[in-house]
């Protein structure tokens, strides 16, 4: 089967049941582990983009580097890798409607006009009100599965203020309700 740029792509079987049930098991168990929202945004010869992401971590400190997972075929992964930068967008817990118009939900679908951006540093585009923002130059691009793990070396830090927007259960959610509830469940209520 040819891929829209006449790359061979490998034709792949329905899964079985046992695949599907496991597939099913994994997305409801991932959906329990609450995650900061981001926005990872990149500009350069490639394009200014944008895309939500929640799989964001720290690798290391010494140096200082992170990495984002964006699905395969996302114009934003595109043009991260063609950049050679990017910024992780940490998003203040207001800030659902930026996670939604770069998620590609609603009618703002990836419009930076639609939310306050600056340049940061290095010219890519961070987010006035984010809690954190993390401006990297690519170090290393794996595939894996559906996606492309980015590790980015951090070339700049910028601290807001306020607490992150999480997303836990399928909807977003704030620190102050997951602390409330987990104060709830505990105390048996």
């Amino acid at each position: 089967m040819k891929g829209s740029e006449g790359v061979q792509t490998p034709t792949r079987a329905e899964p079985t049941e046992a695949e599907s049930t496991l597939r099913n098991g994994f997305i409801d168990a991932m959906s329990t582990n609450a995650t900061a929202v981001t926005v990872v945004t990149t500009d350069g010869p490639a394009g200014r983009k944008g895309v939500t992401v929640s799989a964001f971590a720290s690798v290391s400190a010494d140096p200082p580097t992170v990495l984002v997972c964006t699905r395969r075929g996302s114009p934003a992964r595109d043009a991260i890798l063609q950049n050679q930068v990017f910024a992780v967008n940490v998003l203040h817990e207001n800030q659902a409607e930026v996670s939604d118009t770069f998620s590609g939900r609603g009618g703002l679908r990836f419009d930076f006009s639609a939310h306050p951006w600056r340049d940061g540093s290095a010219g890519l585009p961070v987010s006035p009100d984010a809690v954190a923002v993390f401006e990297c130059a690519v170090a290393a691009a794996y595939e894996s599965g559906s996606h492309t793990v980015i590790l980015g070396q951090v070339r700049e830090v910028h601290q807001g203020g306020g607490q992150p927007l999480l997303y836990c259960q399928r909807r977003y959610a704030r620190l102050a309700e997951k602390v409330q509830q987990h104060i709830l469940e505990r105390a048996g209520a």
